[in-house]
């Protein structure tokens, strides 16, 4: 009987990640494939234009240093994005009703859309990858470090989507957080800039900004080197996946924004 049930919540999810998995690639040219080319105008604009004049950041080459941020900034962009219009998305149709009122646990719900987010956030961040190969050469200090680091911050970022998109009423509400919450704290986040070259009155207020160490701690996995403490830095990404899921996981529980 365990043995059964186990399956069929295997099935359940399997299908909600499929579904959201096919909801992007299939349209990979306007979901994939324009992040890739604005990541390519960042090389050409901040990392070959000015980081000619700039020289080296921290004793790395500007370029170099910039391509861990990019991918990061790509990777939690697309995360993000994926769940949570695919989420708003299912509330507006209302098929997500059929979900919450079938056998599908609410934690498998959580899971099938972010694994949908986790998806496209790494098919884009191997896809900016590649482009960062015709700009600077592939470098790798730690797999493991480079690898878990990105698949948590995905997770994060594909938590806080649906999140936002538990709450969004209208289309309008799903565009707020990403553009004045997401992407001043991703800029501010040490993608172009060491933190070092900051007073210490805005190295403390930037510590405050949790996209600081995602990146420095994936900046740490590629090229070897990085401001902040790499056990800090693991302690706040998996304490925010907790919170986060946590929180998601209350919401759907309660019937928060889709029980009207």
């Amino acid at each position: 009987m365990r043995a059964l049930h186990l399956h069929e919540n295997w099935t359940a999810l399997r299908t909600i990640v499929t579904k959201e998995v096919l909801r992007f690639a299939r349209i990979w040219v306007q979901t994939v494939l324009p992040p890739m080319i604005t990541m390519a105008l960042y090389f050409i604009i901040f990392g070959g234009l000015i980081g000619s004049r700039i020289g080296e950041m921290d004793g790395i080459r500007y370029m170099d240093f910039i391509v861990p941020g990019l991918i990061m900034l790509a990777v939690i962009t697309n995360s993000y994005s994926n769940v949570v219009s695919s989420f708003f998305s299912s509330k507006f149709q209302r098929h997500i009703e059929e979900l919450l009122v079938s056998p599908v646990p609410n934690s498998l719900i959580i899971l099938g859309f972010v694994g949908g987010g986790i998806a496209r956030g790494l098919a884009v961040g191997v896809g900016v990858t590649l482009v960062s190969l015709f700009f600077s050469p592939f470098s790798l200090h730690s797999l493991t470090v480079t690898v878990s680091v990105v698949v948590m911050t995905s997770v994060v970022f594909a938590l806080a989507g649906l999140i936002n998109g538990v709450f969004a009423r209208n289309f309008d509400d799903i565009s707020i957080v990403p553009t004045f919450v997401l992407t001043p704290l991703t800029y501010l986040g040490g993608v172009f800039y060491s933190v070092s070259l900051l007073p210490d009155f805005w190295q403390a207020v930037s510590q405050l900004n949790p996209i600081l160490y995602m990146v420095d701690a994936f900046r740490y996995g590629l090229l070897g080197t990085s401001d902040l403490s790499l056990t800090v830095s693991y302690a706040i990404i998996i304490g925010f996946i907790l919170g986060l899921y946590l929180f998601a996981l209350t919401l759907l529980n309660r019937g928060v924004g889709v029980r009207n």
